[in-house]
């Protein structure tokens, strides 16, 4: 009996994100973001089928509950700054899916976790900019779900947990932040601090026994330069989901970097 392609339960992943719009600016970039592009474009490839849609957590969305973007047109939101003017004006204009975003806000509820629908909400770059190397032609309907404010580390792995059934609907849950995110110390010189994270991060997530990810993640603040690879941790957060919804499954590292910028130490990581 063959078994039906969508109904085979989809890996999670945290992705780092990059800077800004940067698929937009190859030409200002140079080559800086080639890994990252290569290693976002073969995630389809991966995955193995190109899921019904997108649940994405971008660290760039924060709220008081849980909030799913209900829009079924997502707008655009430029949410940086001091980028070429050309990158504010581009589109990603993948659908929405209010279905979806009725689904998720369903099985929070259900797991206690109250949870808000904002039929207004645009895409952020953290979507949209990862989402331009992944599937270039916008034909994948995405749904953004918001970070709770206080990014308590335990609250978003039960929010991964919660929306563990969602892979086995054929939607891909993705959490997008970035591995290193200090802004004020970027480039070489923070390639040790940027190092000891990254080594305790695959130790935690890929190295160590699936059972143990959870207890290692609530307490991420022990980890080597934890404040100084994230003086703020909502680009961590994200991770949380990803590894809530897959929490007994293995780990393993899809992109990896150690010069980024000129010296960042990054990686992306894909669960089940």
């Amino acid at each position: 009996m063959t078994h039906d392609d969508n109904t085979a339960r989809l890996p999670t992943y945290f992705i780092s994100h990059g800077g800004g719009p940067w698929p937009w600016m190859k030409k200002e970039m140079g080559g800086v973001y080639d890994q990252l592009a290569a290693a976002l474009a073969d995630m389809p490839r991966q995955i193995g089928r190109t899921p019904g849609a997108i649940l994405m957590v971008s660290a760039h969305w924060e709220a008081p509950v849980f909030t799913v973007q209900g829009n079924p047109r997502p707008p655009m939101i430029y949410d940086y700054g001091g980028f070429p003017a050309h990158t504010y004006e581009v589109r990603y204009d993948a659908p929405g899916s209010p279905e979806l975003a009725q689904r998720v806000q369903s099985l929070l509820a259900a797991a206690g976790l109250p949870a808000t629908i904002d039929a207004e909400r645009g895409f952020d770059h953290g979507m949209f900019s990862p989402m331009k190397a992944m599937y270039p032609d916008a034909n994948v309907p995405v749904v953004q779900l918001s970070l709770r404010r206080g990014l308590d580390p335990a609250e978003h792995l039960a929010l991964g947990r919660a929306l563990a059934p969602l892979r086995d609907e054929n939607v891909l849950i993705v959490g997008s932040g970035l591995s290193y995110h200090n802004l004020r110390n970027f480039g070489p010189q923070a390639h040790g601090v940027s190092k000891a994270f990254d080594d305790w991060l695959d130790a935690a997530v890929v190295q160590g026994a699936p059972g143990e990810r959870a207890a290692h993640l609530r307490n991420w603040e022990a980890a080597p330069a934890a404040r100084m690879a994230h003086p703020r941790e909502e680009h961590l957060i994200p991770l949380m989901v990803a590894v809530g919804a897959a929490e007994s499954e293995a780990g393993e590292r899809v992109y990896h970097e150690d010069a980024f910028m000129g010296g960042l130490v990054v990686s992306s990581y894909r669960f089940g």
